[in-house]
């Protein structure tokens, strides 16, 4: 080992020939990123034991069609075999839970919403993920169940792995106009829902719809010798229902009441307008006072009005918000190929402009109508908001752990040069950490057909790697810098010390590798391991082969007594000469030199 690192920094050829093979290989790990060799994402799929599926009917859909859909989809999730049971919720939210709170769930009270909570069997005793269930089932029970009542969305949530929100991709479009809130928030669902590895785009806002309100004529009703009441009652009746009675048992406390309404056959319209609800009034007959029976269509009118949908408001501003889901890729990509085809179609529409600046709205968009000149913002929210906030955070912690590793290891050896000799070698465990993603992605998509993301638990475990490496350098500059003083030739004490060090820098490596191999088969944890694992590897090779090549390129690792002899007295020269009289013939000769000029001065 002595030789062979002696033999790389004795030649110029052989110390470029290793710094350029350094260079080459950070350069290439950095570019995984941009070409998506290796992808990142906040964090990856997380099997669990639970999900649950979402219902949005039409708007105005009643708590039966609502129910149709439903039962679809429950009958669907009867025949696999890893569904232990199932939660139906129909007109309402399921159970409040932590993702629940922040999807609103607890706020669900309307007859077109539904939830339904499946539950799985132990994660550990199926082959299949609960991702990969879903991913499987999900173009199924759509095509299935979504066509059996128009403008039916119906969406799988998961439980997250990280922190919870409204959704992974999430658009938020603030402007003035609802009508040009609604024009522009369809077009973007469009481009969403052609976007490659996006599902379930779901937009939150309320559909225009006509109701019909049914309107008594009090002159009619007197002419007729009936009364406004007896006509309330068998319209409410008929269609809502009503207790008539109650009955008394021996076994219950209360009172059981006796509710009576049309059968469902008789209650359904045929179709949707105000002429088929006058033939269903005409059927129902009431007898006045006078014994005659009177057609119900007599005396109540059909009114239709158009539907006043919900205003949607956030920090005072009025808005509308477009939720889609990823599909076993990161959000990174299809938010960024999804923002790109909206600047490009809707540039027919609005002067667009971006967002300047690096900051977590840095996708932002302004939108400004060419026609009124109406302003609106799209932004984009949801996991990829979280994320940025994370890399930036984690971003920033890096920097900083680099410039207090810096300030300490300054006031230590009082050298700038040394300081980034060991900052360098902590940054290229970069190599390692991306070069050992791209492989084990590759593993996992040949097995399980997944890919192996760059997540925020990765960055944690490049940080932590920092002052390992530091470590290492730390005893190499350290033992070499004791050897120099015993007199040993420079080159020759950076050998010596790389060899001596390397058992311990090795022991250290193989320690973080076995103790993190049970972190690399963790979903949430993997990219955590897999950093400690690959950067050890790459961070040993560089301590060993690369850092004494910058350290014999550094003047500083030379004795301070050696290097500033000008500011020593004569009679301590002839100490120092005689403790390196081991120098090589230059170094005396450069000593010697400065013994005479100090001399030729005194």
């Amino acid at each position: 080992m002595e030789n062979f690192v002696y033999k790389i920094i004795s030649k110029n050829s052989n110390k470029w020939m290793v710094t350029l093979l350094v260079i080459v290989s950070v350069i290439g790990a950095m570019m995984m990123l941009p070409t998506k060799l290796v992808k990142a994402k906040m964090l990856p799929g997380k099997s669990a034991n639970t999900y649950t599926i979402y219902i949005d009917t039409a708007t105005n859909a009643s708590i039966e069609e609502t129910q149709r859909v439903t039962t679809c989809v429950v009958n669907y999730m009867k025949q696999e075999k890893e569904v232990l049971n199932m939660s139906v919720n129909l007109g309402q939210g399921a159970p409040l839970d932590y993702a629940g709170l922040i999807k609103g769930s607890a706020f669900k009270h309307l007859q077109n919403q539904a939830e339904i909570v499946i539950n799985l069997t132990d994660k550990d005793e199926r082959a299949e993920p609960s991702y990969m269930m879903v991913h499987r089932i999900r173009p199924k029970i759509q095509s299935l169940c979504g066509k059996i009542v128009p403008h039916t969305a119906i969406r799988f949530t998961q439980i997250p792995s990280g922190p919870p929100t409204l959704s992974t991709v999430v658009i938020e479009l603030f402007g003035k106009e609802d009508r040009l809130l609604r024009h522009t928030i369809g077009r973007v669902a469009e481009i969403l829902t052609k976007t490659e590895g996006l599902v379930d785009v779901h937009i939150m806002q309320d559909d225009f719809y006509t109701k019909y309100n049914l309107v008594p004529d009090k002159e009619k009703i007197i002419r007729s010798g009936l009364s406004v009441d007896q006509v309330n009652q068998i319209t409410y009746l008929a269609f809502k229902g009503t207790v008539v009675a109650v009955k008394n048992t021996r076994d219950q406390q209360d009172q059981i009441p006796i509710f009576l309404r049309l059968d469902d056959e008789t209650r359904t319209i045929e179709a949707n307008t105000a002429s088929a609800l006058q033939v269903k009034l005409s059927s129902l007959r009431l007898m006045n006072r006078e014994g005659l029976m009177i057609p119900l269509s007599e005396v109540v009118s059909v009114e239709g009005i158009r539907s006043s949908p919900s205003i949607f408001r956030k920090n005072l501003k009025n808005y509308v918000a477009l939720t889609a889901e990823c599909d076993m890729v990161s959000q990174v990509y299809p938010l960024l190929n999804a923002r790109e085809k909206i600047i490009e179609e809707l540039s027919d529409e609005f002067n667009i402009t971006k967002v300047e600046g690096i900051n977590t709205y840095m996708f932002d968009l302004n939108l400004v109508d060419k026609k009124t000149d109406d302003k609106m913002l799209l932004r984009w929210d949801g996991e990829m908001k979280v994320s940025l906030d994370t890399f930036r955070d984690l971003g920033g912690a890096f920097m900083a752990a680099l410039i207090l590793m810096f300030l300490l290891i300054l006031v230590y050896y009082k050298s700038f040069a040394l300081s980034s000799i060991v900052l360098t070698g902590s940054f290229l465990s970069i190599i390692g950490v991306m070069i050992g993603h791209w492989i084990v992605d590759l593993i996992q998509v040949e097995i399980l057909e997944t890919n192996f993301f760059l997540t925020a638990t990765s960055l944690i475990g490049f940080i932590s790697l920092m002052g390992i490496s530091a470590r290492s350098s730390l005893l190499l500059i350290d033992f070499t810098k004791s050897l120099i003083a015993e007199g040993v030739e420079k080159k020759r004490a950076i050998a010596m010390a790389t060899a001596t060090r390397a058992k311990p820098i090795l022991l250290t490596a193989v320690a973080i590798i076995l103790g993190s191999l049970l972190l690399a088969t963790d979903p949430i944890f993997g990219g955590l391991g897999v950093s400690l694992i690959f950067g050890s590897i790459s961070a040993t090779l560089v301590s060993l082969f690369f850092i004494p090549i910058l350290m014999d390129n550094a003047r500083a690792m030379m004795p301070v007594d050696f290097r500033y002899p000008e500011q020593e007295s004569n009679a301590y020269f002839v100490k120092i000469k005689k403790q390196y009289c081991v120098l090589s013939d230059n170094v005396r000769d450069y000593f010697m030199d400065y013994r005479d000029k100090w001399d030729e001065k005194k």
